[in-house]
């Protein structure tokens, strides 16, 4: 799907604030409710817009050990990777896992409680993990990041500041 710049500033919008309303978002970005609700509408459709979460606090929640794993299986064959995946998939505490190019088949974030929380893990998940060769795991120092959205999706000037709703036609605003 080609998005046109409204439909990537109604994306930046909501990536803001997915809670917001469909008049909020007019307000905010220069149309009607009624427009941003046919284009939210469409950009879900389409499969854009996959979703709505809450972010919560690692931290809050007592998971304040985040460790970043490269794991390495014994084979690579199509059933050993789908053998692990289906198992990984299975695991609470790992939060993402890529399949990787390069030396590691794996890369795992798991968030744990504490060392002994991230030791339990490791013992009685990942390492019985099927097809598993190495494991090896680094422990976050601190986050310096987190953007839990992709970068930001308009054209031209940047985030939908003045610039962009100046450069708007009255036809584009519908």
């Amino acid at each position: 799907m080609a998005l046109d710049n409204l439909s990537r500033i109604l994306l930046s919008e909501l990536v803001e604030d997915g809670r917001a309303s469909h008049i909020k978002l007019a307000e905010r970005i220069g149309l009607s409710a009624t427009a941003v609700a046919r284009r939210q509408r469409a950009l879900e459709e389409e499969g854009v817009i996959v979703g709505y979460h809450a972010r919560l606090s690692q931290k809050v929640l007592g998971l304040g050990v985040t460790v970043i794993i490269r794991l390495a299986l014994n084979s690579q064959s199509e059933d050993a990777l789908s053998a692990f995946e289906k198992a990984v998939a299975k695991c609470p505490s790992v939060l993402r896992c890529f399949l990787m190019s390069g030396e590691d088949d794996y890369l795992l974030t798991v968030v744990a409680r504490d060392v002994e929380d991230f030791e339990h893990v490791h013992k009685t998940q990942l390492s019985r993990l099927p097809h598993v060769a190495r494991i090896q795991s680094s422990f976050a120092l601190r986050q310096v990041i987190e953007r839990p959205v992709l970068p930001p999706l308009q054209s031209g000037e940047g985030r939908h500041g003045q610039a962009d709703r100046e450069r708007r036609t009255p036809r584009q605003m519908t």
